[in-house]
């Protein structure tokens, strides 16, 4: 999938890989026969016939790719020792305006920090790099060259009832950490999970 931007903030996108299979060069009608017996009456797909996508398909195909990152994280993680164990809740939300750019949720679990008895936190990977921005507006400053990012944040419940905000009385803005590194993201993730210090010192040796 390939997009272009129209009109500074309007994305166009089409299906690069079908767009490329079908302008794939094809042999002289008059070889093809002689080597098959037959002839090929399919016409090549005039680079003029761009099959643009919809918004609903590019956030489709994009959530695909975000749930089956996330299941691939969880499972890594999972993985690293018997006694660390997150629950697997995977969801994705895309970008409204840029469906191609959107975030996984991978787990949430709690931790204790030396001021806090009990943080509940939630676990998150993003096709993009950015900084987390304020109740309005989740993401901030998205970069255009970053294509990855690992983050945690504290959560807390929202006046509304079943949702979730993130509890910026931790930390001073709620982020737990934030990278583009997944040897890191596993680390932190790992050292949030551990019940003790043993297991953190081998953590911490990675």
């Amino acid at each position: 999938m390939e997009y272009r931007r129209v009109q500074q903030t309007k994305f166009r996108y089409y299906d690069a890989v079908a767009y490329k299979r079908a302008n794939q060069p094809k042999p002289a009608v008059h070889t093809e026969f002689l080597r098959t017996g037959r002839i090929d009456r399919n016409l090549p797909w005039s680079p003029s016939e761009k099959r643009y996508l919809t918004y609903q398909e590019v956030a489709e195909r994009t959530g695909r790719k975000l749930e089956n990152a996330g299941n691939v994280t969880h499972d890594r993680i999972n993985g690293f020792h018997q006694s660390i164990r997150f629950p697997k809740l995977i969801f994705h939300r895309t970008l409204a305006q840029t469906p191609h750019l959107g975030y996984c949720h991978i787990t949430v679990a709690n931790s204790r920090f030396a001021e806090f008895e009990n943080v509940q936190w939630a676990f998150y990977m993003a096709n993009f790099f950015a900084e987390i921005g304020e109740e309005e507006q989740f993401f901030a400053d998205i970069s255009k060259t970053a294509k990855r990012m690992y983050f945690a944040v504290a959560i807390t419940p929202a006046e509304e009832e079943g949702r979730l905000q993130i509890d910026r009385k931790v930390r001073g803005n709620g982020v737990l950490f934030r990278t583009d590194d997944p040897k890191l993201a596993m680390k932190n993730v790992l050292m949030l999970g551990a019940h003790n210090e043993a297991l953190r010192k081998i953590i911490r040796a990675l």
